[in-house]
């Protein structure tokens, strides 16, 4: 039998990504490898969007090379992406993520069941006939991570999710996260809170300017920077 085909490990060899004169990625080399949640952190305008839509294969890198599982071709996917801001379809709740199973090519059958699964584990059952457009920022966040799952991601890439949120719905959508992560699911996720750092990551990529400043363990980042700008970010700094 045929081994099912995998996105990892994901690599970015030299990568550079230019708008005009100005470099948003700057000779990126990194590779994401299975295991717990990678959390990208840097300062506002540091590339951390851009990353993640390269890891996804909506962007291309103006030079150097991408690999997802050692191909060039990204089409063979098995990726999802949550944006900060997510866009709810007019429908309700599970008729956002029946859409979503049957865009990842899921039997008209057995999707009923799968929706029902999918808001369980987001825990939006009780919610499943409201409009999405109605639904609370949390509410709307935890139906979008509903329909990224809907792909069986092997790597899901998440841009600040929590950002807009309280901290009810944050630790609403950081539980739904790691029970994502323990079941095997590599989380890429880019954040601005350090406290959300801590509780998540297994391991850190520290962007400066659209270059990789450090990158390391979670617990070695936090309490010993290696560079001054990861310390002077650490401290709340400005880091330009």
């Amino acid at each position: 039998m045929r081994a099912p085909v995998s996105d990892l490990p994901l690599v970015l060899d030299d990568v550079s990504l230019q708008a005009g004169a100005t470099a948003i990625l700057d000779r990126l080399s990194l590779t994401i490898t299975p295991g717990a949640p990678t959390l990208i952190v840097g300062p506002n305008g540091a590339g951390k969007t851009t990353l993640l839509r390269l890891f996804m294969g909506l962007t291309s890198p103006s030079t150097g090379r991408i690999t997802w599982g050692g191909r060039a071709n990204s089409t063979l996917a098995r990726r999802a992406i949550l944006f900060q801001r997510p866009v709810m379809l007019r429908r309700t709740a599970a008729g956002n993520v029946d859409y979503a199973l049957a865009q990842a090519g899921t039997p008209h059958k057995l999707r009923a069941e799968r929706v029902a699964a999918l808001l369980e584990q987001v825990g939006l059952s009780d919610l499943a006939l409201r409009p999405a457009r109605r639904l609370s920022g949390g509410e709307q966040q935890r139906l979008a991570l509903a329909r990224a799952l809907a792909r069986d991601p092997e790597i899901l890439l998440l841009d600040e999710p929590t950002a807009n949120l309280d901290p009810a719905a944050t630790r609403s959508v950081e539980e739904i996260v790691l029970l994502a992560a323990h079941s095997g699911i590599k989380i890429v996720m880019a954040s601005h809170d350090l406290g959300q750092v801590r509780r998540l990551a297994g391991d850190v990529v520290f962007l400066v300017r659209g270059a990789l400043c450090e990158r390391g363990p979670v617990t070695d980042f936090l309490d010993n920077p290696n560079t001054p700008e990861a310390a002077a970010f650490l401290r709340g700094d400005l880091v330009i």
